[in-house]
């Protein structure tokens, strides 16, 4: 164990992580010059066209230092904050992260909140200054935001190119000096933590996961606990750029396992995986529920899909664990869904992926949010996700709707403006903040039904 480094990569959209990612398999040899290729771990056409990162993607490199081989798992996690689930599952599978900031932009609103979720887990920080090789850099500049933020020594910083390769060695240094070990006990009933889990269609579901405490070896009876339903690990391994199968997954390391699970339905994310002769006493804590921002409803254009739809989401949840949806009927469109998205990205996201990974034509209806009605008659409360759902005003006694607290980050400049949008848009501001002589927090109250459509 004391071997092992697990981390991630935190940042703000295009600051380099993805690019990064690649240098660092590059220097470890764990790609050779054939397989290479800009985003390497970027594998779903979507990610590639647009150039974001949309899924976290682990890999395993091998790293030598001082003649002693370490192994060094990294997730790769995305920017966006409409995929900020994956990142938070990303987070506890590790121990350590590499908060990345560009150069010539310095922190941004993203980089804070990722950060707050790693320092939530207690993670080892290691701050990395990227994009040194631009001719609009700032280092000194940014330097001072980076301690300003997460305070630490100046010179604990490392600049860095993920275009030039600039400071890779240092990197890999400090992952190995810094960042702690995991810490479990091998000889204690197996517990593991299932952090992500794809489909494949010829061998059913791969889930992957983070051992906590003893040992899993292939063939072993095991049991996942939310579910309580029992499999055989046909194959266990670890992820390199393609699956290697292992005979034994110790404390500490990541890896995946295939058991023949048909049903999307019995694979949970959090979901911890024991022995079934000796199982674990308690399950780990998994990650908090998703709470969902945006939601719309997603119909079939034909009516007889409505079965294939259900199922093409339940393998998509499996994916994404983020998407939450419930069946829901309209008058014009027939049946189909009421889904809950974290934003707009990550709707039209959901609505490309089920046409290209399902060949589903989908009609998505206007995003909304829910609202409370309650009755005049013994306070009754009823949800209501549509205008016609609403009941009858004489017998209503109020009517309750979604609130935001916002915290918009931005340049001194545009107070203004940025003050009147919210104001029309029926918010109060309750603080403004000054971060830096031109950096402004501002802090908003606003109903969530104006900000879904089009802020």
């Amino acid at each position: 164990m004391k071997h092992i480094r697990n981390f991630c990569i935190i940042a703000h959209i295009d600051h380099g992580k993805s690019t990064l990612a690649d240098r660092l398999l590059e220097y470890t040899n764990t790609i050779s010059q054939r397989e290479a290729q800009a985003q390497l771990l970027d594998n779903m056409d979507l990610e590639r066209e647009r150039g974001i990162t949309i899924k976290s993607h682990a890999i395993q490199m091998n790293y030598k230092k001082d003649g002693q081989e370490y192994i060094l798992n990294l997730i790769d996690t995305p920017g966006h904050v409409d995929f900020s689930y994956e990142v938070s599952r990303s987070i506890a599978a590790c121990e350590g992260a590499l908060l990345i900031v560009d150069a010539s932009q310095g922190i941004q609103a993203q980089t804070i909140s990722n950060l707050y979720l790693a320092l939530e887990h207690d993670l080892e920080i290691i701050p990395i200054l990227n994009k040194m090789d631009l001719p609009g850099a700032m280092p000194e500049e940014v330097k001072d935001q980076i301690v300003d933020l997460i305070g630490g020594d100046r010179d604990a910083i490392i600049p860095a190119s993920g275009k030039t390769g600039l400071g890779v060695p240092d990197i890999l240094e400090a992952i190995v000096e810094r960042i702690p070990h995991p810490v479990g006990d091998a000889d204690a009933p197996l517990q593991a933590l299932i952090f992500d889990s794809v489909f494949n269609s010829f061998r059913g579901i791969m889930a992957y996961f983070k051992v906590e405490n003893g040992e899993i070896r292939k063939g072993d009876k095991v049991k996942f606990v939310a579910t309580g339903k029992e499999y055989y690990a046909d194959e266990i391994g670890t992820l390199k750029l393609n699956q290697v199968p292992k005979e034994v997954i110790k404390t500490g390391d990541v890896g995946y396992i295939i058991s023949g699970i048909k049903e999307a339905r019995e694979v949970k994310v959090g979901d911890t995986i024991t022995h079934k002769d000796r199982p674990c006493g308690d399950a780990i804590q998994g990650f908090e529920e998703v709470k969902p921002m945006v939601f719309a409803g997603i119909y079939p254009v034909d009516t007889e899909d409505y079965e294939e739809l259900r199922e093409s989401m339940h393998r998509l949840q499996l994916n994404d664990a983020s998407l939450v949806f419930e069946p829901e009927s309209s008058a014009a469109l027939g049946f189909g869904f009421r889904c809950g998205f974290l934003g707009m990205l990550h709707m039209e996201i959901i609505q490309e992926r089920l046409e290209r990974e399902f060949d589903m034509t989908v009609i998505t209806t206007v995003p909304n949010v829910s609202y409370k009605a309650y009755m005049t008659k013994d306070k009754e409360e009823v949800i209501v996700h549509n205008p016609s759902d609403l009941p009858d005003p004489s017998k209503l006694d109020s009517i309750e709707e979604p609130y935001i607290k916002a915290n918009i980050i931005t340049k001194s400049d545009f107070v203004g403006p940025i003050m009147s949008l919210c104001i029309q848009k029926r918010g109060t501001i309750m603080n403004q903040h000054y971060l830096t002589s031109d950096r402004v927090e501002l802090v908003f109250e606003m109903p969530m039904g104006e900000i879904v459509f089009d802020f």
